[in-house]
């Protein structure tokens, strides 16, 4: 995911948060001469494909105009899903109590996988409750954060 001050992120940012939907994260990666831009959008209400499609247009337009991307992509509006990513501190705070699977960019006491339950958050680092002792793990470490289903 791209962080929350990145151009890109500033840009959805922009255009997604005006038209009533939270922007969960954005995404851009390249395979070869194909690109994709993947930016996830959320509303309490959850969403519809008539909201990705909205969004769509109205960011490929001022992508098309700002222009921060070389070449070619292909532009992918989703949902988070059930497994929904936490990208921003915002995230942490209001998932607290839930289960959530971490990867680390770095091992932090040997370890770069981590599952347990969020404790708390705050500007510089998630607490993490990992099989009985609490993590503090800050954001610059995380590679990747998700929810964990609790069927």
């Amino acid at each position: 995911m791209q962080p929350a001050d990145s151009t890109l992120t500033r840009l959805a940012r922009r255009v997604v948060e005006p038209m009533g939907y939270e922007l969960v994260g954005v995404e851009f990666f390249q395979h070869g001469t194909n690109a994709t831009l993947r930016v996830y959008i959320d509303h309490p209400d959850g969403i519809t494909l008539d909201d990705c499609t909205s969004v769509s247009h109205q960011l490929s337009g001022v992508l098309d105009v700002e222009d921060p991307l070389p070449g070619q992509y292909d532009l992918e509006i989703s949902s988070p899903g059930v497994e929904r990513p936490l990208v921003f501190p915002e995230h942490y705070a209001r998932f607290v109590g839930r289960q959530v699977k971490m990867r680390l960019a770095e091992k932090v006491q040997g370890r770069r996988r981590l599952q347990g339950v969020l404790v708390g958050s705050d500007d510089v680092q998630v607490s993490i409750e990992v099989d009985g002792e609490v993590w503090q793990i800050p954001y610059g470490v995380i590679e990747s954060s998700r929810l964990v289903v609790d069927w």
